[in-house]
């Protein structure tokens, strides 16, 4: 249940486990969604004289991680192209435009007609959402097109995204097929509208997918059991669980990492780490019998599937890892897994008497986002509010990379590496965070490789830490409850100071920097230690320059720790930069990244 401040009770939330009880007793649940979506697509059909050709849903972390991990996971494909429109940054919006406009070869006015586009908010102040649909609307008034068809939406009676799209004439879906609300957003995932519409539009057969989530009682003791052995390795330590999952179901990684970290971070007594998309990789984990060593490992295989890491699980055990290895059957489709885990994360809740319906570290960085993005449309812009002010005198290091020097970072990751950050904690991973999108844009892409290459360089090999690197604020609503709430992580977060601008759809970027300067205040608030890094624009050759400074800042970490200030950053020459083949066999110097 959600409970306000005297204790009562806002919300029932028992639809994560509730609904697959209830399929049982409503076969006809598949065979009505799938009526639902055709009258979808009819409404469409008559309104335009189009079918459904793109779909772009617009929600935040559980609004959206399913329908992600479905997409990787090729469940899509034959249906139409889907896009996550899960980010406040311009550039997501316009680089999404773009790729319709390349795949079909026409303008984006005659591609909106044809263009369904959903959003999903389970929380009642979730504004994301609503900036994305707004946009979205004034393109279709932009071009003169009746929108009324196309947009629907999933939300609370009441909320942020209700009033905006209610008085607009926009259809209210009901979020569950019991026309309920009783599941929070990250569970929303295998069970309700907003999991089975995707699907359904892609051709997805329902029936399997939604009796699949219908758990055995000895599943639901396997379960528990799991539970019970990743509670007890994280009283003992062990809190770093590495993911091992086959290759059908990999797409799920980062979905099982919101589902539980988001749930279950809250605590700063323990907490637990879901590692995802790393190969099995003994050189960056201490040994196994190591006081420092904190992984324990959770292999998922699917019966009749050979698993990508069967060698490296063998080596692990050999090796006396904590390793548990859970096995489902050939025919179990991906919403079996998914019901799974809930039951999971609903176990370790037990344990550790804990509500893990709730969110407070999501709703404590959405309501400074707020204050910021009120005090920019009062003082003029972002960079004239006390929370821009307050990163202090931005100098670049190179031109480029602004409020830290690799010296600088390096010291300080060092001194929180050894316990002497002064913060009262010693950090044992890390993350490093873009704000900016990273799916669809190619200089994304390359900032997330150089973040990847940098967050192996800082952590995974020099410290054996684990280290998450993603995209804001998707990330905030998705496993940042853990880094707030739990703590231990040592954040580098990232914006680009020339930020993308949408002008067809008025869309401009402030919210966007509102939200990154947000998550940097809402970190120091709960005295979690969080560094911000400035980089001028996404230039190939700022891109250069961001990759030399983690260079840098990777050498930096090989001296002894300094109490004394900081030296002034050492000379580096990067190579050049291009969009060639990668060098092999190069340890150090910028990586060449590929053209998208």
């Amino acid at each position: 249940m959600e409970l306000d401040d005297e204790g009562k009770v806002t919300r029932n939330s028992l639809g994560v486990l509730n609904l697959a009880w209830q399929a049982q007793e409503h076969p006809e649940w598949a065979d009505q969604i799938t009526a639902e979506v055709q009258e979808i697509r009819q409404r469409i059909q008559d309104a335009h004289g189009t079918r459904i050709r793109f779909i772009i849903w617009a929600g935040m972390g559980g609004s959206m991680e399913d329908k992600t991990a479905y997409n990787a996971a090729g469940l899509f494909k034959g249906g139409p192209r889907f896009y996550s429109l899960d980010s406040t940054d311009p550039q997501k919006l316009k680089s999404i435009v773009d790729d319709m406009q390349r795949r079909a070869s026409q303008p984006i006015a005659e591609l909106l007609p044809a263009t369904l586009v959903v959003g999903m908010a389970m929380g009642m102040t979730s504004y994301e959402p609503v900036v994305n649909l707004e946009k979205l609307a004034k393109l279709y008034d932009k071009f003169g097109i009746d929108s009324t068809s196309n947009f629907i939406y999933m939300t609370l009676p009441g909320s942020i995204l209700d009033n905006f799209a209610g008085p607009r004439g926009y259809r209210r879906i009901p979020l569950q097929p019991d026309n309920d609300n009783t599941t929070a957003g990250r569970h929303s995932a295998p069970l309700t509208r907003g999991s089975l519409y995707p699907l359904a539009l892609a051709g997805v057969p329902l029936k399997p997918w939604i009796a699949g989530a219908s758990l055995s009682d000895a599943e639901v003791n396997d379960a528990f059991k799991l539970a019970a052995y990743l509670h007890t390795a994280g009283l003992n330590g062990r809190d770093k669980v590495t993911l091992l999952l086959p290759k059908s179901w990999a797409a799920a990684a980062l979905w099982t990492k919101q589902d539980v970290e988001e749930s279950l971070g809250k605590s700063e007594a323990i907490g637990i780490k879901i590692v995802i998309g790393e190969r099995v990789a003994p050189r960056h984990y201490h040994r196994a019998g190591d006081p420092k060593q904190d992984r324990v490992f959770l292999a998922i295989q699917h019966k009749g599937e050979p698993h990508p890491e069967a060698e490296g699980i063998g080596k692990l055990r050999t090796g006396k890892y904590p390793v548990a290895i859970v096995t489902f059957p050939s025919k179990a489709p991906l919403s079996r897994y998914m019901q799974f885990i809930h039951h999971v994360v609903f176990g370790l809740g037990v344990l550790r008497e804990m509500n893990f319906v709730t969110q407070p570290a999501v709703e404590l960085y959405k309501s400074i986002t707020s204050q910021i993005f009120k005090e920019a449309s009062e003082t003029g812009g972002i960079q004239s509010t006390s929370a821009w002010k307050g990163l202090g005198n931005i100098r670049h290091w190179k031109g480029v990379v602004g409020l830290e020097t690799p010296d600088t970072l390096a010291d300080a990751l060092l001194q929180a590496a050894s316990g002497q950050s002064g913060k009262g904690q010693t950090v044992n991973y890390g993350e490093l965070t873009f704000f900016g999108d990273m799916r669809y844009s190619e200089e994304g892409l390359q900032v997330k490789a150089i973040l990847e290459e940098a967050a192996t360089r800082l952590f995974r090999s020099t410290f054996h830490m684990v280290a998450d690197v993603y995209e804001g604020p998707a990330m905030n609503h998705s496993y940042h409850e853990m880094i707030i709430g739990h703590g231990g992580c040592f954040s580098i977060v990232l914006l680009s100071e020339r930020q993308a601008r949408f002008p067809v759809a008025g869309y401009e970027p402030d919210y966007h920097m509102a939200q990154f300067l947000a998550t940097r205040q809402a970190l120091l608030k709960k005295g979690r230690i969080v560094h911000a890094l400035l980089v001028k624009d996404l230039s190939p050759e700022s891109l250069q320059v961001l990759e030399a400074f983690f260079a840098e800042t990777a050498r930096a970490l090989k001296i002894p720790v300094r109490m004394d200030p900081p030296a002034s950053a050492r000379s580096y020459a990067p190579r050049s930069y291009d969009r060639g083949r990668p060098e092999r066999g190069r340890s150090d110097g910028p990586r060449r990244y590929p053209k998208r």
